[in-house]
């Protein structure tokens, strides 16, 4: 009796140590990731409740409402004007793994705000370059596109990375191949981001024209389609991009090299002198000029239809006169955008890149265009002065 009702106490102290190890354990995860659990503790009592709420629901005879095919068929799935890559937000998700009791768990946390890294023009301290317009873009390149004269420069030398501009040697690589612009092209897994991991509204298997991926990758900067039109090139992906470096060094972009075709790499850099060439010899190109200066554009991709808006909102001003553009960001690149615009019946190109801030880069465009109604005079205002600005 003594010894089974010693045995029973044994057991009881080593499951208590074994607890009481768990629970210590636990604690210093808990410490080491420093990451906050009211999210997750918050998604767990949500979970809880739902699954209540669905018990009780089944009791009470109640059904789930599904949607029939033809109403998912024929939903128009409506695109923000976004740009090409995701940005940093005031939280992110990240998975946490750790081990208690010899069993592998995993759960996602919301961590704290996580900065965004220095882009390269930072890192190189570009953007410390005063300019008469204070610019937020650390490299700006105006010119008269008749004459070639240059109107405005602020390290317009500089080689960076130039993110989703690239697509407009991807289009213009695309026309140069003289495929049929009905042919149907379907994205595949081949298609998707592994770099940067981003995401795409034209899911794996959807199906679209050539003419229909040109249109949404120049206007909306569809990254998938720009990967599928590369892939269906004759020689396939590698021989697109051996295309695309040898249009660049045809135009004599001496400064510029593409290591992808939608540019969600670092890897794809130019300078803002190259990048009036490539403007300037895209402009020639009518389905170039009417695409990417689209507001709007509904695809169907043999699933679902989408609509599509353009990435950048100038187009949609009346008071621009907006013959080609492309908007770009990648984390490395900052914002980019290259135009041609009219100004005083004066076709210029204008570009301008590593811009910080999601609408600093538009905003720098209207302070150039205003910079120019004044023929290029410098106008000081309040808070260029040191006031407090209006």
């Amino acid at each position: 009796m003594k010894t089974d009702m010693f045995s029973s106490l044994k057991m009881l102290h080593s499951a208590a140590r074994g607890t009481a190890l768990s629970v210590a354990v636990s604690m210093v995860i808990t410490a080491a990731f420093a990451a906050p659990v009211d999210a997750f503790a918050a998604s767990t009592a949500t979970h809880a409740k739902s699954s209540k709420s669905k018990k009780a629901a089944a009791k009470a005879g109640a059904r789930p409402v599904a949607k029939t095919a033809s109403d998912k068929s024929s939903k128009v799935v409506k695109a923000a004007a976004d740009d090409d890559a995701p940005r940093a937000t005031g939280k992110r998700s990240k998975r946490v793994a750790y081990t208690m009791n010899g069993h592998h768990r995993s759960v996602v946390r919301r961590v704290a705000f996580e900065p965004r890294q220095p882009t390269v023009g930072q890192a190189f301290g570009l953007h410390e370059t005063p300019d008469a317009l204070a610019l937020r873009s650390s490299v700006a390149y105006v010119i008269d596109q008749n004459t070639g004269e240059s109107l405005f420069d602020k390290n317009s030398r500089a080689v960076v990375p130039i993110a989703s501009i690239t697509k407009l040697m991807t289009s213009m690589v695309v026309l140069d191949s003289k495929e049929s612009m009905t042919e149907q092209i379907e994205v595949t897994d081949e298609d998707r981001d592994y770099e940067k991991n981003t995401g795409s509204r034209l899911s794996v298997g959807s199906v679209l024209s050539r003419e229909d991926m040109l249109h949404i990758a120049l206007m909306a900067s569809e990254n998938r389609a720009a990967a599928a039109l590369s892939r269906y090139f004759p020689g396939g992906r590698p021989a697109f991009l051996m295309a695309m470096n040898a249009k660049a060094k045809q135009l004599g972009m001496t400064d510029t090299h593409f290591e992808n075709p939608t540019g969600l790499t670092s890897q794809n850099v130019s300078s803002a002198r190259d990048l009036v060439k490539m403007v300037n010899a895209a402009y020639q190109y009518p389905l170039i000029r009417k695409f990417s200066t689209d507001h709007s554009y509904e695809v169907y991709t043999g699933k679902r239809s989408l609509a599509y808006n353009s990435t950048n909102a100038l187009v949609r001003n009346p008071t621009w006169d907006i013959g080609l553009q492309k908007t770009g960001f990648i984390n490395e690149a900052g914002e980019c955008l290259v135009m041609q615009a009219t100004i005083h019946n004066r076709p210029m190109i204008m570009v301008l890149l590593d811009s910080s801030g999601k609408y600093s880069r538009f905003a720098d465009a209207t302070r150039l265009r205003t910079w120019l109604d004044n023929g290029g005079e410098q106008r000081i205002t309040s808070a260029d002065a040191g006031g407090s600005g209006t």
